[in-house]
């Protein structure tokens, strides 16, 4: 069986303000359920381990993010996420970012996370990111020395996005002009509508709305 590393923040507020925050739930959850009905295994990862922060988990009507977050091992796996330091990278088929804002703060410029995911692309494993997740992939650097976005197109959550959210001032930095910055080339498309760049085994969504495409563009290429 095939199994997807899922990594999440450890970090439970936006920012550096008091507002609750950590992993956005729909975008694990709704990326879980395309992976489990596929038959892909998975086991969620953090930098510090134990329980990971999450957020958006009492969203009326979306019955998986309830039927997920109401799964007993998937419970299991979110307080008692695997640190870092105990993960062997060849033990996963493909390595998956949800987004939310937690990551800005620790994923996003976490070296040993890096290095795990550099190795794990460059045995051919298939890389996923979606909303605030494409900024996990920020740190890392290949053997080349060349980091691993800058042969890659990419998208992630937007500066409109941000502003729609009422987030654009309390985030720390702005992800889309970090990608633009460290990306072969940033695209997005309006404000909240689905959008989804496979650039070769790195697969990155722009929103929340995303999620579902990315995990079924990973399990494509899972399937080759």
């Amino acid at each position: 069986m095939k199994k997807v590393l899922i990594v999440v923040t450890n970090h439970a507020t936006l920012g550096t303000t008091d507002q609750a925050n950590g992993t956005y739930s729909p975008e694990l959850t709704h990326a879980l359920h395309v992976f489990m009905q596929s038959g892909l295994d998975y086991e969620i990862a953090s930098i510090q381990g134990g329980k990971a922060p999450i957020y958006g988990t009492d969203i009326e009507g979306d019955e998986v993010n309830s039927q997920i977050l109401s799964d007993v091992n998937f419970q299991n796996q979110m307080n008692n996420t695997v640190p870092v330091h105990q993960l062997n990278i060849e033990d996963y088929d493909a390595i998956f970012y949800p987004g939310g804002f937690g990551l800005l703060s620790d994923l996003a410029s976490n070296e040993e996370f890096a290095k795990l995911a550099a190795s794990h692309y460059e045995k051919g494993g298939v890389i996923g990111a979606v909303c605030h997740g494409p900024a996990a992939l920020l740190p890392i650097t290949l053997s080349s020395g060349e980091k691993l976005l800058a042969s890659h197109i990419v998208t992630g959550f937007t500066r409109e996005e941000e502003i729609d959210y009422g987030t654009i001032n309390d985030i720390p930095y702005l992800m889309e002009e970090s990608l633009t910055r460290a990306a072969a080339q940033y695209r997005k498309v309006q404000p909240w509508q689905v959008f989804v760049i496979e650039s070769g085994r790195v697969i990155t969504g722009q929103n929340p709305a995303s999620a579902d495409d990315v995990a079924k563009a990973m399990v494509k290429q899972l399937s080759h």
